[in-house]
């Protein structure tokens, strides 16, 4: 079986579903290829929070990662709101804002400073009878910080229906097959339905490599230059239990100590993902080692909280990025543009949007193809299987530690 496709994206996280959507509403035929579940790794493994760069001002600076995202909530809560393509007003809300609050050290009140300096979303001082609860007993200022918490799973699904039937499950362990010209550029690709019962050869012009981690081997396959990626490892940790749902973060320093994002589990259970630099440290802390460590920095910067009754559990993550020269966060979404391929890393889930511009850019499709109809006839007639939607984290996990 044969396709002719103007681009061919394989990833279905959050930079390839939104880039799926840009290229559909142009009128470009365009195919995306997942391997494993809509929602992928990183973009269902984060903590869904739509920052407008408060931790990256922490010490006082404007820096370069701030002015990438500092436009982007607003961004997002235009799409969140139905107001601007893609309508994501489907999306569920883990919360309307955050809670930020600081320890007592010099540099974390520079950093308070800088945020309200520099920023779109600028941190509001909360009198102490607004307070939530958790944080009735802090003894420093609390702020609230307008910035979404999306279930990032909800907003996977909501992208995947927008473009049913123009994502692909492959076979990943049955190999793929690149026909690569002597020019490098790629012609076409063979996949394979999930068991290998089919095949279907899909003649390309460009391709979009979206991939996350994936990217890597993608570009070994094409024979692309190697190393253009890095992974940054965090290893989160998972609480569920009589839970209060709370999302914040705590600042020290430079540094965002701890950062609290909640939801529900299938079971009704509140469940907490932790990460910030609790989860940097994780990395080289076993499981019940990370547990204990949280433990105790929860009990210091959330006064008179218990962890008696809860459940505990960790999980490992990469963040796979563009490499850079010191093995540092890019500033910044990363794209390479090497033949007719192009390899892009979104860096955070935030810069989605941002990332699907400027793909577009590189692309150049922005004239509508002919034979769309067609295109979308085909598809449908090839019955091909779509990729399930990825889980959350906790949903995921077998083995819970009792707390103390």
């Amino acid at each position: 079986m044969n396709i002719d496709t103007d681009v061919l994206i394989f990833g279905g996280g959050c930079a390839g579903l939104w880039l799926l959507d840009e290229l559909r509403r142009k009128g470009v035929r365009a195919l995306l290829l997942e391997s494993g579940a809509v929602g992928g790794t990183q973009t269902t493994g984060s903590q869904g929070i739509l920052h407008g760069g408060t931790k990256y001002v922490l010490q006082g600076i404007f820096s370069a990662s701030a002015g990438s995202v500092r436009d982007m909530p607003a961004r997002w809560r235009e799409s969140l709101a139905g107001a601007v393509e893609p309508d994501l007003s489907q999306t569920r809300f883990r919360s309307r804002h955050c809670y930020l609050w600081r320890s007592d050290s010099w540099q974390s009140y520079l950093g308070m400073v800088g945020a309200q300096a520099f920023l779109q979303v600028k941190p509001v001082p909360l009198p102490d009878a607004e307070r939530p609860a958790l944080l009735a007993k802090c003894p420093g200022q609390v702020f609230r910080l307008d910035e979404e918490v999306i279930d990032t799973t909800s907003f996977a699904r909501v992208l995947a229906e927008r473009n049913r039937g123009l994502i692909f499950q492959i076979d990943a362990a049955q190999g793929l097959e690149f026909q690569v010209n002597a020019d490098g550029r790629v012609t076409s690709v063979l996949i394979r339905e999930p068991g290998g019962a089919r095949e279907l050869s899909v003649q390309v012009d460009r391709v979009v490599l979206a991939a996350g981690a994936g990217n890597d081997q993608l570009r070994t396959q094409m024979g692309l230059t190697a190393n253009a990626m890095q992974r940054r490892p965090l290893h989160m940790v998972l609480v569920r239990g009589d839970l209060p749902q709370f999302n914040g973060h705590c600042i020290d320093g430079a540094k965002t100590r701890v950062t609290i994002t909640a939801d529900v589990d299938s079971t009704g259970r509140g469940v907490w993902q932790i990460g910030g630099q609790l989860a940097e440290d994780g990395v080289r802390l076993e499981p019940g080692a990370l547990i204990a460590h949280a433990q105790r920095e929860l009990a210091a910067v959330l006064p008179g909280w218990k962890s008696a009754g809860l459940e505990w559990a960790t999980y490992r993550i990469d963040r796979a990025e563009a490499r850079t020269a010191d093995g540092s966060r890019p500033n910044d979404v990363q794209l390479l543009h090497e033949h007719n391929v192009l390899t892009i890393w979104p860096t955070k889930l935030v810069l989605a949007p941002r990332m699907a511009q400027q793909a577009m850019e590189h692309l150049g499709v922005l004239d509508h193809s002919s034979g769309l109809a067609e295109f979308r006839a085909a598809l449908s007639t090839l019955n091909w299987p779509a990729p399930v939607l990825a889980l959350p984290p906790w949903e995921l996990q077998s083995t819970w530690i009792s707390g103390n």
